[in-house]
């Protein structure tokens, strides 16, 4: 195993109270992540370090790309998508008192995979649902606390799942429809080092995980052994993604929720340069 405490640098310095989300975009070359408490959209381009900020109505969980262009919104009250010109229409609403939306992911057959919980974080107040193009919504998992971490094998056969308190990373077997089966632990991370929040899967079939509490980011080989721990000075890092050019570099969005004296970085979207290669990821289908 690899520990690393002195990798990484800032890519966009910011006080994001609770950062999250990033997603490389490769049709544009910018990184999507968000703020979910502030309901603030942010993009960022490496190559000139410009950024753009976009608020949004209601708390938003997660920003992916779409195929036809514009973005897909883990909104509040349901799904929602925002077309390039700007116009905001609801793909499937269905607001829940109590509830918000959380991390998503796109799987490789374009559906999306959206996660909500409950705000006050009660035990399976929370789901995982797959929405098709045209707006078909499936739940998948309905006894959920704190939906998280979701990303697939660069072979499409595996799909990784994060609920956090269980402190597990869950790996599912894809089926011919594209649903999953056969749900079983791939890792537990040990109490006293935080808890997994977001993952992405790198081009090795490595799962990524940030360490909510844990003031770090871990990478686990296929079969679930912890191969490189990667240390942080701030102790909220809540999701990972590869990003560039040649997907070749770690972005991990942080927080500052509920800290009473945050780290200057806390919340600030961090970047450790060539820490592995990424898989390009799939635009929304709709």
């Amino acid at each position: 195993m690899t520990t690393t405490g002195t990798a990484f640098e800032v890519a966009v310095h910011a006080e994001a109270t609770l950062g999250e989300g990033p997603t490389w975009d490769p049709a544009t070359g910018r990184l999507l992540w968000l703020d979910i408490l502030n309901s603030r959209v942010h993009t960022y381009d490496p190559a000139t370090g410009r950024r753009t900020l976009r608020r949004t109505d209601q708390h938003v969980g997660a920003v992916k790309p779409r195929a036809g262009g514009g973005l897909v919104l883990n909104l509040r009250d349901g799904i929602g998508l925002l077309d390039p010109d700007g116009t905001f229409r609801w793909l499937h609403r269905e607001p829940v008192p109590g509830r918000r939306a959380n991390d998503a992911a796109v799987a490789p057959d374009g559906s999306l995979w959206a996660g909500t919980m409950r705000y006050d974080e009660a035990p399976g107040g929370g789901t995982l649902s797959r929405f098709t193009g045209d707006g078909t919504a499936e739940t998948v998992l309905d006894d959920v606390t704190v939906s998280n971490g979701t990303g697939w094998s660069p072979d499409g056969r595996l799909m990784y799942y994060i609920d956090t308190p269980t402190r597990r990373i869950d790996v599912f077997d894809v089926t011919a429809d594209g649903g999953v089966a056969n749900r079983r632990p791939l890792a537990t991370v040990e109490e006293g080092a935080g808890f997994p929040d977001g993952l992405c899967v790198d081009a090795e079939g490595c799962v990524w995980v940030a360490l909510w509490d844990g003031g770090a980011v871990r990478g686990y080989t296929p079969s679930g052994d912890l191969d490189r721990v990667i240390t942080l000075p701030v102790p909220r890092v809540t999701a990972c993604a590869f990003g560039g050019p040649d997907l070749a570099d770690l972005y991990l969005t942080t927080a500052r929720v509920g800290l009473s004296a945050p780290h200057p970085l806390a919340g600030s979207l961090l970047v450790v340069p060539g820490a592995g290669r990424g898989v390009a990821q799939p635009a929304f289908a709709g």
